[in-house]
């Protein structure tokens, strides 16, 4: 039997919000063991001088504990 676990992580970009996610799993792959997915849970953008300067995601990830 499996037992997973989630946490929060918010990742930004300047590229745009898919490069934030794939920012966002790849740090938490480094760090955590046995990623299994995310859950988008928010999306922000950031304006400066009326342009969008950087792309946000708050993000909950799953991953399974190790035995």
């Amino acid at each position: 039997m499996s037992v997973a676990r989630v946490t929060e992580i918010t990742a930004s970009s300047t590229v745009s919000f898919d490069d934030a996610v794939a920012q966002g799993i790849a740090r938490a792959d480094k760090t955590l063991r046995h990623v299994e997915g995310a859950w988008i849970q928010d999306q922000k953008i950031v304006v400066r001088d009326g342009q969008i300067a950087e792309y946000r995601v708050n993000m909950k990830v799953t991953f399974v504990l190790a035995d």
